[in-house]
């Protein structure tokens, strides 16, 4: 059955779908977000938490008396049908802003951005405009509204500061079976970080819980046995050993946030210039240099700034399509600020 049309008026309007056998099994609140294009998951849940939808067993159109009103948590059969009363779309999602995007992939479901450091991927306090889904809802006609009207789209995140490839979703079929393969581990994610120190092992896993800090807002931390704690497992091997720093490259397993950042200071290892984790967001190409080996003079110190935000970028993503079958392989090259900063660190195997 087609998907429901948007509203014209501000009226409410009655609409019944089908439950196919592939949507067996499905929430009731996701079955109608996959039908109701320009509506977010969570919008349409408090419509159902409200008695807005009512399921029969009829395989054709039955009475609304006859329907039995149903909880978001609802698990539909095939065969059954699903009445809801659809209210008007809402209006707060971001204003489309003429801001270029770096495409690496896109087909009729999904698209690939190779995100620049600075660029918030969402609206938020502080930052209203700028943003990545200002910039996507003025290119792309139809993004996916999972994950409400302010982040159409938005499958993951990446931090503002973090950059390289994100994934966005078109519709709401792809979103929800990508967001499940996130959720299932399916995906591989690779990143690549300069870290602070020279780290010793070739390659280690890192497994503790993440949660909330106890005193920062904006932080994130290790704590066990804490009520806003999810396990966290990253697993990394080293790339390059420079004086004072060490390139890595980042495999984590789950998706908490700040995750790479609070494992790597949790090993003694934080990523170079952040400003949360490592105390200092800038670094000069003099600093770079300044840790040389014994022996060797020091250069008068070079104040040019190399590095602003955090060495951290989103290599690549790898996963098997979930509409078309295709296994991808999704890269974005390194940042040029990453790329020069780490010039400047070869530059002491040279002397």
């Amino acid at each position: 059955m087609s998907d429901a049309d948007l509203p014209e008026s501000p009226a409410t309007k009655l609409v019944r779908f089908e439950v196919l056998p592939e949507h067996e099994g499905m929430r009731v609140d996701a079955f109608l977000t996959v039908h109701c294009n320009g509506y977010s998951r969570m919008f349409l849940r408090g419509v159902v938490q409200e008695g807005g939808a009512r399921v029969t067993g009829e395989k054709k159109y039955g009475d609304a008396m006859d329907a039995e009103v149903v909880r978001p948590s609802f698990r539909v059969r095939a065969g059954q049908i699903v009445e809801f009363d659809l209210p008007p779309i809402p209006d707060q999602g971001p204003q489309p802003e003429d801001i270029a995007l770096d495409v690496i992939y896109e087909d009729e479901h999904l698209i690939a951005i190779n995100k620049p450091a600075g660029m918030v991927v969402h609206p938020a306090k502080g930052h209203w405009s700028g943003t990545l889904t200002s910039a996507l809802a003025f290119r792309f006609k139809e993004l996916s509204d999972v994950g409400g009207v302010t982040r159409p789209g938005i499958v993951h995140r990446l931090d503002r500061d973090t950059s390289g490839v994100i994934c966005i979703a078109k519709s709401n079929a792809l979103h929800l079976k990508l967001a499940g393969l996130f959720e299932s581990r399916d995906i591989q994610k690779e990143y690549i970080a300069i870290a602070l120190g020279s780290v010793n092992m070739d390659r280690d896993r890192v497994y503790a819980p993440i949660g909330q800090h106890p005193y920062q807002r904006d932080k994130m931390a290790i704590r066990a046995d804490h009520e806003t704690s999810k396990e966290a497992e990253t697993f990394f091997e080293v790339e390059e050993r420079f004086t004072g720093y060490t390139l890595v490259r980042v495999f984590p397993k789950t998706g908490r946030t700040h995750q790479i950042r609070v494992h790597l200071a949790h090993i003694g290892h934080p990523v170079l210039c952040d400003r949360l984790y490592a105390g200092h967001a800038r670094v000069t190409r003099g600093q770079l240099l300044r840790k040389q080996a014994k022996g060797l003079p020091l250069l008068e110190e070079d104040a040019t700034i190399v590095l602003e935000r955090q060495a951290l970028h989103a290599a690549r993503i790898a996963f098997k399509h979930p509409l078309t079958g295709e296994n991808l392989d999704l890269r974005a090259p390194l940042a040029t600020d990453i790329a020069n900063t780490l010039e400047v660190l070869r530059l002491q195997k040279q002397t």
